[in-house]
């Protein structure tokens, strides 16, 4: 009888320390992993506003979609005007002369490590792509083209988009949108900046 005993109490102290053991482990394996995650779709949305950027600079515009914004950035070019003279010199009494160049935009986006083809997956998901918006508002009497682009928390955090981990960081929401951008004024800032 005793030896049942201090059987069933030698269990109970097992399953106590394993017990405590994963109350430790799960709090640090959520804030690695969201870590992590977090800062590949930074990354991501990071590449995606660079290249809204590119494209705003050859259209005027910001893309729609990614299937536009990646045709742009493929085939479209850079216009490089390089002034010759200084037009800001009173003393200055030569011509000024200006001499446009073009460049292909893709040749910018290969230099800088921007891959056309995964742009639009967001990291982690099993292909979930970011949910992207452009338009043009009035802000202060102007018409300005705007831009947002983003996605939920909870498209890319897998096993940890449960509302229970709130618990290890009370600022944490798996339904909170992560994104760049917005609709109603001409701001291209993150909201993780």
């Amino acid at each position: 009888m005793r030896l049942v005993i201090n059987l069933i109490l030698a269990a109970i102290v097992v399953g106590l320390i394993w017990v405590l053991i994963s109350s430790i482990r799960e709090p640090i394996a959520f804030k690695a992993e969201r870590e992590k995650r977090e800062r590949a779709v930074i990354d991501r949305l990071m590449d995606i506003r660079t290249a809204q950027e590119f494209y705003r600079d050859i259209t005027g515009l910001f893309a729609p979609n990614f299937d536009t914004l990646s045709d742009v950035l493929r085939n479209g070019q850079f216009k490089i005007v390089s002034v010759i003279g200084d037009p800001d010199d009173p003393n200055f009494t030569g011509v000024i002369t200006y001499d446009t160049t073009l460049q292909p935009a893709f040749d910018t986006i290969v230099a800088l490590g921007i891959n056309l083809d995964s742009l639009r997956y967001v990291p982690f998901s099993n292909g979930v792509t970011f949910d992207i918006a452009a338009d043009t508002t009035s802000y202060q009497s102007t018409t300005v083209n705007v831009v947002e682009v983003g996605t939920r928390r909870s498209n890319f955090m897998g096993r940890f988009s449960d509302v229970r981990f709130r618990r290890y960081d009370q600022g944490y929401d798996p339904n909170s949108i992560i994104k760049f951008g917005n609709l109603n004024a001409p701001n291209l800032s993150g909201n993780w900046e």
